[in-house]
């Protein structure tokens, strides 16, 4: 169905989220509204979505362009392949072999024909990395959250979390039909509040927090939360997703920077982001291991990963370890982008990681500014509502090992323009 896009002015009313909200006797209400949003977006050349890769994901990368419709090359800062291991010649390497070795995949799910020798030795690799007995697979850190809290919550138990956790971590508390209470970000004070009421109203109880935020970039304060999850007889659930190959010694995440492994319940990692890979797994121990499997629906129901992916995953653990240079050269592009930003004016907020929030604000200036950068050649992620709260939209940078000073500069020099012309920043 064709329709007319949206004006500037009617733009600048609405935001993607607004959509979901549509009830209308027709359930495809909702999305011939969406088609005309999105057509307006396009029209004025703000769409910077799906831009498609046609080479690999490095700190410069090969992009179809859909400005100009041709090919070009441009510096990636909208990829969570922190320390560059996507193309990494050893996890290639051994992705390559495994794959001529055991073909494409397995046809089955993992615990009737889906196991292999490989997922069992990652699954070890990566309980050890997190100080853990043992490790479950799972095709994608999404479906770990989900299968974590569908199989361990019921309605009796009520799950607390904070507010900005991850969409995934949100989906399997509420699939999981327990009770959902919410404390305000990092707020101990709060989240201790709620938990001195929970023993009057429910049987389990269950903390939920992101290591490293996916927005802000911030960390968790985990010594507090171990703290209080023992006080209270709670259990503790942490979402190791981009703390993983960035924060704490050699890049073990943010129990090893809060000196708190072995003493986190639950432990979800990703895979896809500084591992450079893609799958998940929740750490944890023997025994709540052994349940997962058989109670956690979206590994018992999912076919198992690739070989392939799995023994590239085996050696990225293997460089994370070996290489810790790709970790401390990770921290000195960090320090190096915030440090500018921060000097030019920009709201960099409380970030402690590899991700950094350059805080906007209007969602249509936003749209304006992404299109610019984009014709600029630097590749960013613009973030509006409902991924941040209303009024907070932004550019999320994620720096990776292999920027060159040369990649972070032209970034700079581009942000730099577009943050006066817009008024961002101070003339």
């Amino acid at each position: 169905m064709t329709m007319l896009g949206m004006s500037k002015e009617e733009l600048n009313k609405v935001s993607l989220a607004d959509y979901v909200r549509v009830y209308d006797k027709d359930l495809y209400k909702k999305a011939e509204m969406f088609h005309r949003f999105i057509q307006g977006i396009k029209d004025h050349g703000y769409y910077t979505y799906r831009r498609p890769l046609i080479g690999p994901c490095e700190h410069r990368a090969l992009v179809d362009d859909p400005i100009t419709g041709k090919q070009r090359e441009m510096v990636m800062m909208g990829s969570n392949n922190y320390l560059g291991l996507t193309n990494h010649p050893k996890v290639v390497e051994a992705a390559a072999k495994a794959l001529s070795k055991y073909g494409l995949g397995s046809g089955g799910v993992p615990l009737l024909s889906g196991t292999y020798a490989l997922h069992q030795e990652l699954e070890q690799r990566l309980a050890r990395l997190k100080g853990c007995e043992d490790a479950v697979l799972f095709t994608s850190g999404y479906a770990a959250n989900m299968g974590a809290l569908t199989a361990l919550l019921s309605e009796k138990d009520v799950v607390i979390n904070d507010r900005l956790n991850h969409a995934s971590i949100i989906d399997g508390c509420r699939l999981s039909h327990a009770g959902i209470e919410i404390f305000a970000h990092n707020n101990m004070e709060n989240l201790e509040a709620i938990l001195r009421s929970a023993d009057e109203k429910w049987d389990g109880k269950l903390v939920v927090v992101d290591g490293v935020y996916s927005m802000d970039g911030d960390i968790a304060p985990l010594p507090k939360l171990v703290e209080l999850a023992h006080q209270y007889k709670a259990y503790l659930m942490v979402d190791e997703a981009h703390g993983t190959g960035v924060v704490g010694p050699g890049g073990r995440g943010s129990l090893a920077h809060h000196q708190v492994e072995g003493q986190v319940d639950l432990v979800t990692i990703t895979l896809s982001k500084g591992l450079g890979c893609v799958g998940g797994a929740v750490a944890c121990t023997k025994l709540i291991a052994e349940y997962l499997r058989f109670y956690s629906r979206s590994t018992f129901f999912s076919t198992s990963l690739p070989p392939a992916v799995v023994a590239g995953a085996i050696a990225a653990v293997d460089v994370l370890e070996n290489e810790p240079e790709r970790v401390e050269q990770l921290w000195k592009n960090i320090r190096y982008m915030v440090k500018h930003l921060k000097e030019m004016g920009y709201d960099t907020g409380h970030t402690q990681s590899a991700i950094i929030p350059v805080l906007i604000g209007d969602e249509q200036k936003l749209r304006e500014m992404s299109f610019e950068v984009q014709e600029a050649g630097i590749y960013l992620s613009s973030i509006p509502y409902p991924a941040v709260p209303r009024g907070q939209a932004r550019f999320r940078l994620s720096m990776m090992a292999t920027h060159t000073p040369d990649d972070m500069d032209q970034a700079l020099d581009v942000l730099r323009k577009v943050g006066k012309k817009y008024g961002i920043l101070k003339s």
